[in-house]
């Protein structure tokens, strides 16, 4: 008998229906019910071919939402980090070089040039 453990604890999530977790499964609930919502209130304004292709836009940001992870984030927690950075608390990030070598050789440099002044009177 072989019990399979994820590598990392916290990778763990707990099939509760058709092996997806309820995040997902709730999230693919609310993209079934846009596509139906929608198939259903643009049949008869535009084709059947159109409203198919306007159904599958619709309910992909919902189901990406219930499925995609970025750098561990889920897509809620990606989207208010990202308000936050960009929007909330931007900050304007600045360059500014330092030559470290002239900053180590600069007290040398100074001395250098008081003898050479020191010499010329």
């Amino acid at each position: 008998m072989e019990v399979k453990i994820n590598r990392e604890i916290r990778d763990y999530t707990e099939s509760l229906f058709f092996g997806l977790s309820m995040r997902q499964f709730i999230f693919s609930l609310l993209a079934v019910g846009v596509a139906v919502g929608i198939y259903f209130g643009l049949r008869n304004v535009i084709g059947t071919e159109t409203v198919s292709w306007v159904c599958i836009l619709g309910a992909f940001p919902f189901a990406a939402m219930g499925f995609i992870r970025y750098h561990g984030m889920t897509a809620e927690q990606f989207l208010w980090a990202y308000l936050k950075s960009e929007f909330l608390l931007p900050k304007k990030l600045t360059f500014h070089p330092t030559n470290m070598y002239y900053e180590a050789l600069k007290q040398t440099m100074q001395n250098k040039e008081s003898e050479e002044w020191k010499r010329h009177d």
